[in-house]
């Protein structure tokens, strides 16, 4: 019987959620349960389909189009004119592929960005655009899934010691 890991290791590792889990790992833990189908991953399309029929010895489905559809691998791109430094960007990169301050432009790391699309609707000035990674000169190649994965758990990490960090200077202050 196929375990999380391996369903998890089939996956794009995009973070993107649009399969309905916050991320690859809850989809794979959920197709492991029985939970979820085989074919709610739109970054995988429909060769992942495919490779999770196989591990699971079922027939392959198509792409719920309820989970959006299939296409070339994009990237997120700045309009740097645009951009106002607003940051709000940055929080919801699963990788951490945007760089930027407060009150600065922002970028976009090509070479790490897994094409989620989740910094595009926080964008409040509209200057996030997807692109198809090939469509850009020079672009480099979509990261790897180990890599993708492996920079989703650094990102969640930091969150998670920033969270502790605010927990603990409100425990303090409410000791003063």
């Amino acid at each position: 019987m196929a375990t999380a890991d391996d369903i998890d290791a089939l996956l794009p590792q995009t973070q993107c959620t649009r399969c309905g889990y916050p991320g690859c790992r809850p989809y794979a833990e959920a197709i492991a349960a029985g939970e979820a189908p085989i074919n709610q991953c739109p970054p995988g399309g429909a060769a992942t389909i495919g490779a999770l029929a196989r591990l699971l010895g079922t027939a392959p489905l198509p792409l719920n189009p309820a989970n959006g559809i299939e296409g070339p691998g994009l990237v997120a791109q700045i309009d740097e004119d645009a951009c106002i430094g607003c940051a709000r960007c940055l929080p919801p990169c699963p990788v951490d592929a945007i760089v930027g301050t407060h009150r600065q432009m922002h970028t976009v790391v090509l070479a790490l960005c897994t094409g989620c699309e989740l910094c595009v609707a926080p964008c409040p000035v509209d200057c996030i655009l997807m692109m198809p990674r090939a469509s850009l000169p020079a672009a480099p190649r979509e990261p790897a899934p180990a890599q993708n994965r492996a920079r989703f758990a650094a990102h969640g990490a930091r969150l998670g010691q920033r969270a502790g960090e605010r927990a603990a200077l409100v425990a303090a202050r409410k000791q003063l």
